[in-house]
């Protein structure tokens, strides 16, 4: 069982995955940040100087009715943080643009290379099969074939 788990690590994919979650980890954070402070405040400001994060709806009042969310958790008020939840839908749009720009960047990188390089291969005049251009016989049907 060690040895399929080991077969199963050291594949290229396993390790392509894990390199993958720890530079998205990492642009997480990145986005995160950049959510939190550049695009909330303005927009906050244009929507009367909200703070997304701090917007809350009291559950139960009868413990008093907080002034800010962390008055709020620190006396145990139950809390809908309805601010945090708008805050998340927009870090994800944000991410989800993103990460659409640079799969729309690679799709037509690679779409470039792949109009780029010239055919290695033909089909075999009597039987189709695809072979090298530069085979004088077909290894399917044993055809004989001018090189090109």
């Amino acid at each position: 069982m060690l040895k399929e788990f080991r077969e199963f690590i050291n594949r290229g994919n396993v390790i392509d995955l894990a390199v993958a979650l720890v530079i998205a980890a990492a642009f997480g954070k990145i986005i995160n940040s950049f959510v939190e402070g550049v695009i909330m405040p303005p927009t906050g400001l244009l929507l009367g100087g909200v703070d997304f994060t701090s917007l809350f709806y009291t559950l139960d009042a009868s413990k008093g009715v907080p002034a800010s969310l962390a008055e709020a958790k620190a006396k145990g008020v139950p809390v809908v943080a309805y601010g945090q939840v708008i805050n998340d839908v927009i870090i994800f749009l944000v991410v989800a643009f993103v990460v659409f720009l640079v799969v729309k960047a690679y799709n037509r990188a690679k779409s470039k290379q792949a109009g780029d390089a010239a055919p290695t291969t033909k089909d075999c005049p009597r039987c189709l099969t695809s072979i090298p251009l530069k085979a004088t016989r077909c290894s399917a049907c044993c055809a004989d074939l001018q090189a090109a």
